[in-house]
């Protein structure tokens, strides 16, 4: 067995947080290291624990719904920052696009399979973005909708567009290099100059940052 992905949850109902653990602890290569249900909480253990992953809801008070941004930003600023994978109940492109600003590389529902969230964090653990296929769809979108006039952004060559549309869509290079037939190794060159001119260090950086200039 390879490496073990050491893994904190977040989410403020206990029930939830004992469902998600139960779940993931069946995986060799994941250990659940710590819950929280709080923003204080949690970076509490993260900073204790050193966690890989970090599964997060939006929701963590009554006060609230996305008091879980805040947070994701938070997270990602640390060193060593964790990936943060969002595991919420609510489906709003713009909650989406915001939560991948603050540093979240992937936004999956809670009624996502198990399947389908071990391999969204099997994902963000290789350093790819991790999102169903509601959460894609809205990043998608945003990155069909037409640029705003006031807004101009760097020049990426046609190929580059292709890349940055396929990202949205969470594919590791090799996935991308099948959807383009290409190798690996030309589309991991064509993720690098497309995450260099968008001045990001993330491919779901690179997402927002593409979404919010309309360069799709």
């Amino acid at each position: 067995m390879g490496e073990v992905i050491r893994l904190v949850i977040v989410d403020d109902h206990a029930i939830v947080r004992q469902g998600l653990r139960s779940i993931l602890e069946r995986e060799p290569d994941i250990e659940v290291v710590g819950e929280a249900a709080s923003a204080g909480e949690a970076l509490d253990l993260v900073a204790a624990s050193r966690p890989h992953i970090v599964l997060l809801d939006l929701k963590l008070s009554a006060g609230s719904d996305v008091a879980g941004l805040a947070l994701c930003g938070q997270l990602t600023a640390a060193s060593p920052a964790p990936g943060v994978l969002v595991v919420t109940t609510f489906l709003d492109q713009q909650l989406v696009l915001e939560a991948i600003q603050r540093g979240a590389r992937g936004y999956v529902l809670k009624d996502v399979d198990a399947v389908a969230l071990v391999a969204a964090i099997r994902a963000v653990r290789r350093g790819e973005s991790a999102f169903d296929s509601h959460s894609a769809t809205m990043v998608v979108r945003s990155l069909s909708a037409p640029p705003s006039p006031a807004r101009s952004g760097p020049a990426l060559t046609a190929r580059e567009r292709e890349v940055l549309t396929l990202l949205a869509r969470g594919l590791s290079n090799e996935a991308i290099g099948r959807e383009l037939y290409i190798s690996a190794t030309t589309a991991k060159f064509h993720v690098g100059n497309v995450m260099r001119k968008l001045a990001v260090s993330r491919r779901a950086e690179a997402v927002y940052a593409g979404s919010k200039l309309g360069l799709i």
